[in-house]
């Protein structure tokens, strides 16, 4: 646990305390940002709070009184429900503003993990509870250097993995392979996953290859049974994901779209430089922000994306957010580009990643371009090759 930056962090952010509490591991955010193991039996309610200033302190039920012990802090004990109420009162006593795994009306919903009665109960002393969200952010979210290099490996190499792919799509397809190939999305998702392999990456699911009106399902996941097969002239979306295989190693996201042996036609065309107008709108605003120091959230990247869209008359077919936080885990623990799933006010913070991809989903194809961005103080970029035209195979 990083008890001094937690505390530098609270009072940055102007808060007085931060107040952990779980329960049959209700949060797992709990476990990671305190450093405790997540394999030990927990059967009853324990407390830890962090004030701003001094020293932590701990409430834990008797019969499991060392749940904590790993944590520095003063310890207080309970048994009853009268006395847990005792005890947590005197805890957050001399504190106002106390931040907690809450999100006021569930706008962040990947950080609303204390119940409701919990927050009843402090509000009835008189407590502010506000969102921990920010400060989850600095210390789920935030990347060290070897991550971020770490980041550029796999870049580099899935970069290639992915131009190769869209290769050798044309060369299953072409006479020059030795007479065309019966070739499917599940077959091309195999390809992408072995040249992963040799590159010694790692990945949760997928990848994704999807032609025509499959490539309009942003969440299609290709399988023997289901997948089309690939012909010449047909459209097509590869959407790759993977890590370096060591621990801690993070995330590198890329999606991009072409087509098969002819030219895009005006309508693919039109869609696809109204994406990569929406992408790009998304990099700019955020990287002005980072070079003129102001702070930006993730909402405000979406909306520069979605006005893009909006205004060229394809908004009810971009259906979900702009990006994602990325770190360690695809989907990571930091602010998302996101005001239509969720009003995400959360921070894009320095040394943090986060993809850029929106999409525009029609009735016979659909476009994303996604690329990625890493932020570091007064500076934020993509970080691997930016897809400008559509792919020809």
């Amino acid at each position: 646990m990083q008890l001094d930056a937690i505390q530098s962090a609270l009072r940055g952010l102007k808060m007085d305390a931060w107040l952990f509490y779980d329960h049959h591991y209700r949060d797992p955010i709990a476990y990671r940002i305190l450093g405790l193991p997540e394999s030990a039996l927990v059967t009853r309610r324990w407390y830890y709070l962090i004030p701003a200033e001094g020293e932590p302190r701990k409430l834990v039920h008797r019969i499991e009184a060392g749940r904590l012990d790993s944590l520095p802090g003063s310890k207080g004990e309970y048994s009853s429900w009268q006395e847990l109420e005792r005890g947590l009162a005197a805890m957050v006593a001399p504190y106002n503003t106390i931040a907690m795994q809450y999100s006021p009306r569930n706008a962040i919903m990947y950080v609303s993990l204390v119940d409701a009665g919990t927050v009843e109960v402090l509000r009835g002393w008189g407590k502010t509870v506000v969102s921990s969200a920010d400060l989850v952010s600095c210390f789920e979210a935030v990347l060290s250097d070897e991550q971020i290099a770490s980041h550029y490996e796999a870049q580099a190499l899935l970069d290639e993995i992915l131009t190769e792919g869209f290769r050798e799509i044309g060369r299953r397809l072409r006479p020059g392979y030795g007479g065309a190939v019966r070739t499917t999305e599940h077959d091309m998702v195999k390809w992408l996953q072995d040249a992963m392999r040799r590159a010694n990456l790692v990945w949760e699911h997928g990848p994704n290859v999807s032609v025509n009106e499959n490539s309009a399902d942003s969440h299609y996941e290709p399988t023997a049974e289901n997948a089309k097969e690939v012909h010449d002239g047909d459209f097509v979306l590869i959407d790759i994901w993977a890590r370096k295989n060591r621990p801690g190693t993070c995330y590198y996201d890329i999606t991009w779209t072409g087509v098969v042996g002819r030219e895009p036609t005006e309508q693919e065309h039109k869609v696809f430089e109204t994406v990569k107008s929406a992408r790009d709108a998304a990099v700019k605003v955020v990287s002005e922000a980072f070079a003129n120091h102001q702070p930006i959230a993730g909402w405000q990247a979406d909306d520069a994306a979605r006005a893009v869209i909006n205004q060229a008359g394809f908004g009810e077919f971009f259906t979900h957010r702009t990006g994602h936080n990325i770190g360690n885990v695809l989907h990571g623990y930091g602010a998302h580009l996101d005001n239509l799933e969720t009003h995400d006010e959360r921070l894009i913070l320095p040394k943090t990643c986060f993809s850029v991809e929106p999409g525009i989903y029609l009735d016979t194809f659909g476009i994303r371009s996604e690329l990625n961005m890493i932020a570091t103080p007064g500076h934020a970029a993509a970080t691997g090759r930016v897809q400008d035209e559509l792919v020809r195979c």
